[in-house]
């Protein structure tokens, strides 16, 4: 859709370590969220801090707007940005945006409704979006004044997602 989603994610230290997920998400938002979290893990797998962070909390991934319901799997490399952020301990490249759906191989799928998330991204005032390599037709297609203000970055896979959004 056209809206800005935000997701936060925080660690609880814990002996049971796990994932939940909140903010009245549908099943494909769930299931999303679920591949982000797998993903992040198994990407992690060989980073020895990583590996302790996972084994020591518990997740907890949150949209708020808890009240709005939310579905679709467009968020799924927002969803892998913010606990591969919180796992590593870096922060992410200021004023960006993000779509697209994540595979558990870490492959970014194509998504619906470019023209209203970029809109959704310049009332939210970001200028560096990151689109699924596969929706750059889509981009490109769009009115100038649309496209205007917006530096778009089109991506394949999550490690490219992380060049960008983690580049230190």
């Amino acid at each position: 859709g056209g809206a800005t989603l935000y997701i936060e994610s925080i660690p609880i230290p814990s002996t049971q370590p796990g994932y939940k997920q909140t903010g009245q998400l549908g099943k494909v938002m769930i299931e999303s969220a679920e591949i982000a979290y797998s993903y992040v893990r198994s990407l992690l797998k060989n980073n020895k801090k990583a590996v302790e962070f996972f084994k020591n909390n518990f997740i907890h991934l949150h949209v708020p707007a808890g009240a709005t319901p939310k579905d679709g799997p467009s968020a799924g490399i927002t969803m892998a940005s913010s606990l591969y952020s919180l796992a590593t301990g870096k922060t992410m490249t200021p004023a960006t945006a993000m779509t697209g759906e994540l595979t558990l191989s870490g492959l970014v799928m194509p998504i619906g409704g470019v023209k209203e998330k970029i809109i959704a991204a310049k009332r939210a005032k970001v200028k560096n979006v990151l689109l699924p390599n596969d929706n750059k037709d889509d981009f490109e297609l769009l009115p100038e004044h649309i496209k205007e203000g917006i530096t778009p970055h089109f991506v394949k896979a999550f490690n490219e997602v992380k060049k960008i959004c983690f580049p230190s």
